[in-house]
């Protein structure tokens, strides 16, 4: 039976959440894996403790205490170097995986012959009630089998939801200074190896809460966290669209994949993109050049998050209305 590598980072975690997760991991059909756990210096002693409690319980977990925060990426990319197996999964500290979620994740990238899988998730919030019932469709992200631009332009697949083999680990490493997401790392490098596959089925609850990191919320959740920090200006709305949209969605993201990019038709493309993310930064009120949109941005079933970058990228005026009102 083929060992898995899971790889969950902590840090202050609420102790329910994290309780419910190590659970879900440990009951899942496929048993034959290693629960890396790095905890990133939490101040909570009850993390501490609760790992220490389920370690003595299931010696498939194994343990790391840094001494001082890494932060997100550097303490993933920590367990990513003590990670052996073949394959190798990420894991939130809140979420709540279904009992198949490993079996069925490696029966497709065996099935496939493929460096990445990600699967379909529900969304649960903070009492552990359903929101969403599909996150692919709800944030509208690329449906990926075999190999696409989008896997480029765009983050393909949350990282709790992607196995990847051994390989994409290794091409990972070291992380740069430009990495900003692992998921999209890995899915990027996949996307220039054997390619990618999607499991339409939701094999985990995905947790939605005030303290997320990254991603889960809504366009309203973003624009209204940043209106009562910054005001409902046309300026505040131009910050928000360069800072909060374009680079840091987009334009980081693409920097990222052109620093590990090895593929020369792949880099071209990279620059172009980069070109076109500057150039609508400069556009205050209206750019034309809608069609270069089409050329990196455009997916199958991509249509309402299509709709909204359109207006927020060539068409700012009315996009800044659309902020006034959410």
């Amino acid at each position: 039976m083929e060992e898995i590598d899971i790889l969950l980072t902590t840090y202050n975690t609420e102790e329910e959440f994290l309780k419910k997760q190590i659970e879900s991991i440990l009951g899942q059909t496929y048993y034959n894996f290693r629960l890396l756990i790095s905890d990133d210096d939490s101040t909570k002693k009850e993390v501490r403790t609760i790992l220490q409690e389920y370690q003595k319980k299931d010696n498939r977990i194994v343990l790391y205490w840094q001494e001082e925060n890494l932060g997100y990426n550097k303490n993933f990319e920590f367990l990513l170097k003590k990670a052996r197996a073949n394959y190798i999964m990420f894991a939130d500290h809140d979420d709540i995986w279904y009992a198949q979620k490993i079996e069925k994740s490696l029966e497709m990238i065996k099935e496939k012959k493929v460096d990445l899988v990600y699967c379909n998730a529900k969304q649960i919030n903070e009492n552990g009630e359903i929101i969403q019932e599909d996150y692919i469709k709800y944030k509208n992200v690329p449906q990926i089998n075999g190999k696409d631009k989008l896997a480029i332009t765009r983050c393909v697949g949350i990282g709790c939801s992607q196995i990847i083999t051994k390989s994409i680990g290794n091409k990972m490493l070291p992380f740069t200074k430009e990495v900003i997401a692992h998921d999209w790392l890995a899915a990027f490098l996949a996307n220039e190896g054997k390619g990618i596959a999607y499991i339409e089925e939701p094999l985990l609850e995905y947790r939605l809460h005030t303290n997320n990191i990254f991603g889960g919320r809504s366009l309203a959740q973003n624009l209204g966290q940043w209106k009562e920090k910054n005001g409902k200006s046309y300026q505040s709305y131009l910050k928000y669209r360069k800072e909060k949209v374009i680079d840091q969605a987009y334009l980081e993201g693409a920097i990222m994949c052109l620093k590990y990019a090895q593929n020369e038709e792949n880099r071209e493309f990279i620059k172009k993109l980069i070109r076109y993310y500057e150039n609508i930064e400069e556009s205050q009120y209206i750019n034309l050049h809608i069609g270069k949109y089409f050329k990196f941005l455009k997916g199958k079933n991509l249509g309402k998050k299509m709709i909204k970058e359109i207006i927020m990228f060539h068409f700012p005026v009315i996009g800044y209305g659309i902020y006034l009102i959410h």
